[in-house]
């Protein structure tokens, strides 16, 4: 089937920049988050995204125009019950997705394709709470959505060829690569990612060196556009802690326990950007103060 009506459950940031990303490609998109002020900041920052797309002529003014166009708000599930497919973009805990899930298998029809964004949750888990395990994939998007061309398509040992065939073909609409993998917590990128960043902060226990060090040794040594503690410092410690239980729960391989070090700055809410400080301290912008 053709994907050409979309749903996304959860208009944070992955949530808007998957509707942005979806809406450029010319589909219908609808949104829903539990509060209006909720919808309201996410459309703020679609306008941010699209208005800077234009300024640097990745995109002109009335293709802006047209996509902002076809995105439009609600508060009820209900109203996703036109849709080709629902992409879930809610904070990463399986019984709040559960309940999303149990909710729009009620009121989508037979045909919908359900598919989560989660970047480490077991797939099947979730498709086991609707009647469409056939029609239940993931599809892990990458922060920011409009700036990064690959989608993980996961694939659950329920999920239909004819489901992930579906999959690949719209991610040829979007623009971007899609890429195929197994149902495993992370996948395939944070399956890598997450003991690297672990082993990042581990040698900074054993006084291997400094923050600012590792991360310039990384960048000009491997060629990262950012260092191992500036990406923990984006994406959030508290984020990066959470995930790294899972792996080691369900592998129970050393190199995904999470550092002591790691656990107590969460429990100081040095989270990262998000709380002004985290390996780095952030202005009131997110903009890295000077190391002092």
């Amino acid at each position: 089937m053709a994907i050409e009506r979309v749903g996304v459950v959860g208009f944070g940031l992955m949530g808007a920049g998957i509707a942005q990303v979806c809406a450029q490609a010319g589909l219908d998109v609808l949104v829903r988050d539990v509060q209006q002020t909720f919808i309201d900041r996410g459309f703020g920052r679609i306008d941010t995204s699209l208005a800077r797309l234009v300024k640097s002529g990745r995109v002109t003014e009335s293709d802006a125009k047209a996509a902002r166009a076809l995105m439009r708000g609600t508060l009820d599930l209900a109203d996703f019950a036109d849709r080709d497919l629902v992409i879930e973009a809610v904070v990463e805990e399986l019984p709040a997705k559960k309940v999303v899930f149990g909710e729009l298998d009620r009121v989508c029809g037979e045909r919908t394709i359900f598919a989560s964004n989660t970047s480490s949750l077991t797939i099947v888990e979730m498709a086991a709470t609707t009647k469409r395990p056939d029609r239940f994939a993931g599809l892990h998007f990458f922060n920011p959505p409009v700036m990064r061309p690959l989608v993980e398509i996961v694939q659950a040992i329920t999920t239909s060829d004819e489901t992930i065939a579906t999959l690949r073909e719209l991610a040829k609409r979007l623009g971007i690569t899609g890429v195929v993998c197994k149902d495993t917590p992370g996948f395939i990128v944070n399956r890598l990612l997450v003991p690297y960043l672990l082993g990042a902060i581990r040698a900074l226990e054993d006084g291997v060196s400094t923050p600012e060090e590792i991360d310039h040794a990384v960048k000009l040594g491997l060629g990262h556009p950012m260092g191992p503690f500036e990406l923990i410092d984006y994406t959030g410690l508290d984020i990066n802690l959470h995930v790294a239980n899972i792996f080691f729960d369900e592998f129970g391989d050393p190199s995904m326990k999470p550092p002591p070090l790691l656990k107590r700055m969460v429990l100081a809410g040095r989270l990262g950007t998000k709380t002004g400080r985290g390996f780095y301290e952030y202005d009131e912008t997110g903009k890295r103060k000077p190391s002092t």
